[in-house]
């Protein structure tokens, strides 16, 4: 039991290899899905575009819509890279340009479909050859995958899906990317949206709804994919602990580990670690081993077992159930694990130990000298056991009991077999010879029966050698004592060979239920993980707990005025219906487990636990095995509370996840009220001002015709600043309101800005305006109406923020796949690095007379969005002033009608 804290110094070797080998290697995170449809490329595109906008690189090499109106629309605003076409059996395949790409040299390139097939005459057969040439030239690279393309899967997926994947990589490009990140769907809304035609066209969705996407494929291929996704996980944390070995147990607080044995008196040695607990004021734990041989003790012994640890539980202590093999081993590995300084043991005294074998006692004294033991006395009374006879002792050794005759029989058999098969081979080899062949049916019978039949067959392969191979035959007499020595070793390998098969065959079941809890809280925790509904976890905890305890199970949710009740009011279909709410009202009002199995109600026939988070209680869990042994058992009870822990999280989860939105949604009204209340008090009532003092001129003094000229256009001008403010606020409610239905039309965008320009002739006249648009710019499809509000709000913005004289410049030119406008001033720049330009209510820094209540920019980035298009902000350079850019979408005009 020898720890050190140096790092395994090959493990170290390798990560410093690993580590040099990537630094000049691009990094590839994978979006992992079980089959398609479940939205790897939308979230790949989805995660791009938040980058595109915190200013990152980004490009779409190769990106499959697969006519997906969601996947589309992620990609509007992406640049990508122009695909390659191949020719093949007069067809055009689109192929991702490799060369493009490593010309590009973005800082992050979208490759979808990782195993990919590339046409022939591609400089590599499979895509993933591709990407690995990007992350050799040190390019990131993000790209999609499901499950049934791992090659070292390939065999198993058909074997469900009864379909041949043909498209495959290997699994090490899988193992080395630097993330992978799990694309996951329920199979019931995977079908959904196949039936809804978001995945395939529905022709070929109810095609694929008959064959791959049956839902017990998709069930199992989900597993696959989670299973690889653990498989990855565990091997990062083996790698991780590999470099970060454990130190000695460092003895900076007392803690009290307790070690329960079915001989010991449990409750006496559970008090006494309390009071020792107590005494120093350090944590406890009370541990029970589960060896081979003591889970086949009687109920009654469990029941105590059971008992002490419930008492254990009330008394503040931790308990733990582990198996193992070896109770000495077991124990101290979870002492040294736990920074145990103080062991409690039982005077341990064992009938099953050989002369020569050390004691529980002084194994631990003599392997763990830096932890103190204490050894309990109990309660001072023995309690008579039995009378047990030495032919009762065997046949537990043998594990005979009157389900397992068969094997008993069977091993036999075997051991008759072998004598028989030996008889025409005794003429050819010598009688010594012979002990090999019943060695190996021994080892046959260990392996395929268990324990007990290899001793009887130890035993029968001695007796029947000596009463048919040596002399005298057919008499148990030996001539030769040398055959006793030859029967002794038969004997002690059987029996060896007996005992180690039966570690085996427990360590492999115990192995099982580990996998299969493990497995099933896995389950229960990436389910819960994407659960935002309390109706949906508890479906989600409902499901878990029957399949995993055999049992009826619900959650009983409180009410606002701390009221158990069901969800919603009613039981869901497959719950339990007859939980008893003032059973859980008391659980849910103490905070203590109640009902089967504890010292409250016992007598009730559900269990009913807490489920206690961080902060509060957030319901009860109410279970009804239909074995009480699958909740009550140390190791199942504490699933059990692993359960219902992870329940409680997920539900303290949701609720301060809807607090977190309606606050947000609260804060976010307020500000915009505060900030329309504010706009609207001072830049309404100043235009307001000003026509009133000009008509009010107007009425009581008489003016000459230029003076009354001048007061009128000072109302007029006025009036329309104000029918302009009226305008933006009512456009920007439309748009926000819900889905915006544009009327389209093809216009040339030199009309667009001449319309824009004539609607503020007058406020342009300080202004000097320069075109620059390039000759044959192709017809664009945009409201013409909501395009030239765009450019007149630019020209405004510009007006407003620059002094008289300067000049503003309009631009327009075509791009591959987009129409550029550029409208540039000559004033003081934009804001502050950071300022959100594009808000509501959001204005300049800048000092200036003109009023506005700060909705110009917000409705030009609301209706340049709503076309596909994008608007961006930047300083002009040492010319000084802002530039601002609007990016539309070209597509294809209409062909022009032929002249008569």
């Amino acid at each position: 039991m020898e720890t050190t804290s140096r790092p395994d110094p090959d493990q170290l070797l390798a990560q410093v290899q690993r580590e040099e080998g990537q630094r000049s290697r691009g990094r590839l995170k994978i979006f992992f899905g079980a089959s398609p449809g479940v939205g790897k490329t939308f979230s790949m595109l989805a995660a791009a575009s938040a980058l595109k906008r915190e200013g990152v690189d980004v490009v779409a090499g190769y990106v499959e819509p697969h006519d997906r109106p969601e996947t589309r629309g992620q990609m509007e605003g992406l640049p990508a890279l122009p695909v390659r076409t191949v020719t093949y059996r007069d067809r055009v395949i689109n192929e991702f340009d490799l060369d493009a790409a490593l010309q590009r040299r973005a800082t992050l390139t979208l490759v979808d479909e990782l195993a990919h097939t590339n046409a022939a005459g591609s400089r590599h057969a499979k895509r993933w050859q591709d990407v690995e040439e990007m992350l050799a030239a040190g390019l990131d690279v993000w790209s999609t995958l499901n499950v049934q393309h791992l090659e070292s899967l390939n065999d198993v997926v058909a074997r469900i899906t009864g379909v041949r994947v043909r498209e495959t990589l290997p699994d090490h490009v899988f193992e080395q990317a630097a993330e992978v990140e799990v694309i996951d769907l329920p199979p019931e809304e995977l079908l959904a949206r196949l039936t809804a035609g978001r995945v395939y066209l529905p022709e070929q969705a109810h095609k694929a709804t008959q064959s791959f996407f049956r839902k017990g494929n998709l069930i199992a291929l989900r597993e696959l994919a989670l299973r690889a996704m653990a498989e990855r996980v565990d091997s990062d944390v083996r790698d991780w602990r590999g470099l970060h070995s454990g130190n000695p147990v460092w003895p900076v607080r007392e803690r009290v580990l307790v070690a329960l044995g079915p001989d010991e008196e449990g409750e006496a040695l559970v008090r006494t670690g309390k009071r020792l607990a107590t005494r120093l004021h350090a944590p406890w734990e009370v541990l029970y081993v589960e060896t081979p041989r003591l889970q086949r003790l009687p109920e009654a012994h469990r029941e105590k077992l059971l008992r002490c640890l419930s008492l254990a539980e009330s008394l503040g202590a931790r308990t733990t159930t582990l198996p193992g093999h070896e109770i000495g081993n077991t124990l101290l590995a979870h002492a040294r694990s736990g920074n145990v300084t103080r062991l409690v043991l039982g005077r341990h005294r064992s009938r099953n130990r050989w002369p020569w074998q050390r004691s529980l006692l002084d194994t631990l004294a003599a392997e763990a000298p830096d932890i103190e033991l204490f050894v309990a006395s109990g309660t001072g009374t023995t309690e008579k056991k039995p009378e047990v006879s030495s032919l009762s002792r065997g046949l537990e050794f043998l594990e005979i009991t009157p389900r397992q005759h068969r094997r008993y029989v069977w091993a036999a058999l075997i051991t008759l077999f072998i004598t028989l098969l030996a008889w025409p081979l005794s003429t050819l080899i010598a009688p010594v010879n012979l002990v090999m062949l019943y060695l190996a049916g021994t080892v046959v019978v260990s392996l395929r029966l268990g324990t007990g039949p290899s001793a009887l067959s130890a035993l029968l392969s001695v007796a029947l050698f000596d009463f048919f191979y040596v002399k005298p035959y057919f008499t148990f007499a030996v001539a030769d004592t040398e055959y006793v020595f030859t029967f002794m070793v038969m004997l002690g390998v059987g029996l060896v060979l007996s005992r180690l098969a039966g570690q085996v065959r427990a360590q492999a079941r115990i192995a099982v239920q580990r996998e299969r809890r493990a497995q099933e809280l896995y389950a229960l925790s990436q389910e819960l993980a994407i659960g935002m509904e309390v109706n949906y976890i508890g479906e989600v905890a409902v499901r878990h707990l029957s399949s995993l305890f055999d049992a009826e199970a619900v959650l009983l949710l409180p009410t606002l005025d701390d009221r158990i009740q069901w969800p919603d009011g009613k039981p869901l279909p497959t719950s339990l219906k007859h939980a008893d709410k003032g059973v859980a009202q008391w659980v849910y009002d103490h905070e203590q487990a109640a009902g089967l199995g504890t010292q409250t109600l016992p007598g009730t026939d559900a269990h009913y636990l807490p489920l206690k988070a961080s902060l509060r209680t957030r319901g009860v869990l109410a279970i009804r095995p239909r074995d009480k042994r699958l909740i009550l058992a140390p190791e199942q009870h504490r699933l059990l509370e692993t359960f219902a822990s992870q329940i409680a999280i997920a539900l303290e989860r949701v609720h301060f996840a809807d607090i977190a939105q309606s606050t947000e949604l609260r804060m976010r009204e307020e500000s915009l009220r505060n900030s329309l209340l504010a706009a609207i008090s001072h830049d309404v009532r100043t235009p307001l001002a000003g026509i009133i003092g000009a008509s009010s001129s107007l009425l009581t003094q008489q003016h000459s015709a230029q003076a009354t000229q001048e007061l009128l256009s000072s109302i007029h001008d006025e009036a329309i600043a104000m029918n302009a403010m009226a305008s933006n606020l009512l456009d920007m409610a439309r748009l926000q309101s819900g889905p915006v239905q544009l009327k389209r039309e093809w216009q040339p965008v030199d009309e667009i800005i001449g319309s824009a320009l004539a609607a503020l002739e007058r406020r342009l006249t300080q202004h000097p305006v320069h075109l620059h648009i390039a000759s044959g710019l192709p017809l664009i499809q945009i409201d013409s109406v909501l395009m030239e509000r765009v450019l007149v709000n630019l020209l405004e913005n510009a007006v407003k923020y620059t002094a008289p004289g300067t000049a503003i410049h309009i631009s327009a030119d075509a791009m591959p796949e987009h129409l550029r406008l550029v409208v540039e001033d000559e004033g003081p720049g934009l804001p502050a690095p950071g300022a959100l330009l594009f808000g509501k209510f959001v204005r300049g820094e800048k000092e200036s007379p003109t009023t506005g209540v700060g909705l110009g920019l917000a409705l030009c980035h609301a209706i340049v969005e709503a076309h596909g298009g994008k608007i961006s902000a930047d300083e002009r350079g040492a010319r000084g002033g802002a530039r601002f850019t609007i990016l539309l979408p070209r597509g294809e005009p209409p062909a022009a009608p032929e002249e008569p």
